[in-house]
């Protein structure tokens, strides 16, 4: 670059960019004047462009530092957005893989609509996951992404009755796409249910006055949820809170076989949903289960049985024992037998734990439960058709707690309730897009190998941000830990150099919204 005074000539090496979607330069370096370089090179034009050459090529081959100069007396562009958080890379990379750009794509033409769904689900997913929020919350957040939004708020409730429409289609096609990037454990399924409550006081459609787990006098919708056994979401549905949950096991568990094409399952549940009807539904052909079964609820002369000192056998050495006083705290012992209800043959394991013993009656003492049930204290009930060794049904039955673990994540960390929508068809997609964001989620652990927990994984996403540098790059203002080398190392792309390069992020953006082979 070459600029004229009346006594001078001077050259600089400019560089040229785009902001804002105009075309801009700026100075990079102040090379001197014509007759100051002419003392050192025969042609200074000359000199100077290769000179130029050489940065740019330097640049390119990132090993130019770059130099940027502030002054205190010029005031910030009005109205230009510097912060961005660029954590929502690493969920667009998992995002892209399971294939939601290829579903939105594959439902345009038959809704025609004229917005982007991909754009408005992929943010509504990422920021359920890093910032919960209202959808009109979310959209302005999703300004704070490297890549903004191209979508307003209507189009969003627009997005959201088409999400609903096509719940069944999105969740087959992520499962098959799942298939692609991790291998699914879903020959055992454990399924559960659960509510969330409604800040309003008349019901209608789905939200009905039902129990409510954490004991709300508020309208509430119920979820089913199948999780499979590395404990990542597998398919969900949404129903009134008046009705049974018992009578949701069996049309999910049906529309699973249907949809998912499992050739056998076994499937786990809690006391609350081991109906006879359900166990006998699962105790044909493929199709096996495993289920809690309260002592109490037993026959009498099985509750002697179960409770009986003598006839026990150690979980780990087989050994045949009596439950002693003197019992090891970490001592598990068991007994079986097969018993025959209305002509369903069910095999019904009871363990005696110490260390559970004491769990109940300190849980006792605390809440001052009913004395009576203190003979139970340390049993543990579970019936099953399989024939596995009891040490393997004892194994999958304990993994219960990962399909509760998946509704305290969608309740505290998602913040999926109090919903404040009201039509059905919104509150279905209001959910649909928290169970993406749960598979998303878990994804992710599983991706980092489970080394870090829940807090500090969507502590460090939040917290990625970075300082943009119009026509030079982000600088990152978060602290690199474990955590974010970790996710750099998984993903197979930085953001934590000193300066992140325009051409570099865009490298990054791109990267993650393609499927590699």
């Amino acid at each position: 670059m070459i600029t004229k005074t009346k006594n001078c000539t001077f050259l600089y090496v400019a560089k040229s960019f785009r902001a804002d979607g105009k075309c801009t330069s700026k100075i990079v370096e102040k090379l001197g004047t014509f007759d100051e370089l002419k003392k050192v090179h025969d042609d200074p034009i000359s000199w100077g462009k290769e000179y130029a050459k050489k940065l740019t090529l330097d640049a390119k081959e990132k090993n130019a530092d770059i130099l940027i100069k502030y002054s205190p007396a010029k005031t910030v562009g009005k109205g230009l957005p510097k912060s961005f958080n660029g954590g929502y890379l690493f969920l667009q990379k998992i995002y892209t893989e399971l294939g939601l750009k290829n579903i939105c794509e594959e439902l345009s033409p038959k809704y025609k609509f004229d917005f982007d769904l991909d754009a408005i689900l992929s943010r509504l997913i990422y920021s359920r996951i890093i910032h919960p929020s209202s959808k009109l919350a979310t959209l302005e957040f999703s300004r704070k992404f490297i890549e903004p939004p191209n979508f307003d708020l209507q189009q969003i409730y627009r997005a959201l009755v088409i999400i609903s429409k096509e719940n069944d289609f999105i969740q087959s096609q992520l499962y098959l796409n799942s298939l692609k990037i991790s291998k699914r454990n879903a020959g055992i399924l454990y399924f559960d249910c659960t509510n969330y409550f409604f800040e309003i006081d008349v019901p209608s459609g789905l939200k009905q006055y039902g129990y409510s787990k954490e004991h709300r006098q508020s309208p509430i919708v119920q979820m089913g949820l199948f999780m499979d056994a590395d404990g990542i979401p597998l398919a969900f549905n949404i129903f009134a809170g008046n009705e049974s949950e018992q009578n949701h096991l069996q049309p999910l568990e049906k529309k699973i076989f249907s949809d998912f094409k499992l050739a056998k399952l076994v499937v786990c549940t809690d006391a609350g949903l081991s109906s006879y009807s359900n166990r006998e539904f699962n105790n044909f052909l493929n199709r096996s289960f495993v289920t809690i079964q309260p002592l109490k609820k037993l026959a009498g002369h099985l509750i002697d049985w179960a409770l009986e000192p003598s006839g026990w056998r150690d979980l780990d050495t087989d050994k045949i024992c009596e439950i002693e006083d003197n019992l090891d705290e970490k001592t598990v012992l068991y007994k079986e037998k097969w018993i025959n209800e209305n002509n369903l043959s069910q095999r019904l394991i009871v363990t005696y734990s110490p260390k559970y013993k004491n769990y109940k009656q300190k849980v006792r003492t605390a809440t001052k439960k009913d004395a009576e049930d203190e003979k139970y204290d340390g049993f543990y009930g579970t019936c099953t058709n399989l024939n596995d060794p009891v040490a393997e049904i004892v194994k999958i039955n304990h993994r219960r707690w990962e399909v509760e673990e998946c509704f305290r994540i969608m309740k505290s960390e998602f913040k999926a309730r109090p919903v404040f929508l009201v039509r059905d068809d919104r509150i279905k997609a209001h959910f649909m897009t928290c169970f993406i964001a749960l598979l998303v989620y878990r994804l992710l652990e599983k991706k980092l190998e489970y080394k870090f927990t829940c807090r500090e994984i969507i502590d460090g996403l939040r917290d990625m941000n970075f300082h943009k540098v119009h026509g030079e790059g982000y600088l990152p203002t978060y602290t690199r830990t474990d955590f974010t080398d970790a996710l750099h190392e998984k993903f197979g792309f930085r953001t934590d150099y000193e300066i992140v390069t325009m051409q570099k992020m865009k490298e990054n953006t791109t990267f993650t919204k393609v499927v590699e082979s």
